[in-house]
């Protein structure tokens, strides 16, 4: 199947997760923080990913992303520990390769607490957890103003911190990025940013946009004082 094919069999927006808990296969990464309404790009070639993409495909298409503990990225051929705090992820398109692997793009619905780990059914090889979904506070009434102000710092911090970098900031002042509706701007951000996984982990645990926002806000200003000191430049978003 041709990733075109695969996206018109892909609905445009996952299924809504009604019930407060729930059971995922857990897809681990030593790098990658998924966040809601935000689409990454994937390749899985591991036996045990190539059998839970096929379980995912055969069901509702979601999986559950989750990140390593930096420390213990070195047990990624094991079941290393994991930052509880994940996010699912729904098959919005896949290829089949020919080989037995897959590339897939997966779009961030909802954020979870893993509550403990199942073992796998049968002759399953992936990790499977029970978990809590959490909800992200929205933006309240007559916060608007406070969050269009914090979007606009967000920009203006991003801008300086790339001109420092001897980077292009006119991707971050662009049309699109600011028409965006608050939590797509940024959750998009925070994906695409490049920061520790440490620092993405802290904006994904942020409860709501408001709080993600000022968490997001908060980092890029360390960033950029930083980036101020003597020979700090080349470290910007590193």
């Amino acid at each position: 199947m041709s990733r075109r094919s695969a996206a018109r069999k892909a609905t445009r927006y996952p299924p809504c997760v009604v019930d407060s808990q729930g059971e995922l296969p857990l897809f681990p990464l030593e790098s990658v923080v998924l966040f809601p309404r935000v689409f990454v790009p994937l390749h899985i070639f591991e036996p045990r990913y190539r059998q839970m993409m096929e379980h995912a495909l055969a069901g509702p298409r979601v999986l559950g992303m989750a990140t390593v503990l930096p420390e213990c990225v070195g047990e990624m051929a094991s079941n290393p520990p994991l930052f509880e705090v994940g996010c699912a992820g729904f098959i919005q398109a896949w290829e089949r390769l020919a080989d037995g692997r897959f590339d897939l793009v997966l779009q961030g619905t909802r954020r979870f607490r893993i509550l403990r780990e199942t073992p796998p059914a049968g002759a399953g090889l992936y990790r499977i957890a029970e978990v809590e979904w959490l909800e992200d506070a929205p933006v309240a009434r007559g916060e608007e103003a406070d969050v269009a102000a914090a979007r606009a710092r967000v920009l203006e911090t991003l801008r300086e911190l790339l001109q420092r970098a001897g980077q292009e900031p006119r991707e971050f002042a662009s049309e699109q990025l600011e028409a965006l509706d608050s939590e797509t701007f940024t959750n998009s951000l925070c994906q695409s940013i490049a920061l520790p996984v440490e620092e993405k982990q802290g904006l994904l645990q942020a409860a709501g946009v408001r709080a993600r926002l000022d968490t997001l806000s908060g980092v890029l200003q360390f960033q950029l004082a930083r980036a101020r000191l003597p020979g700090g430049a080349s470290d910007a978003l590193h």
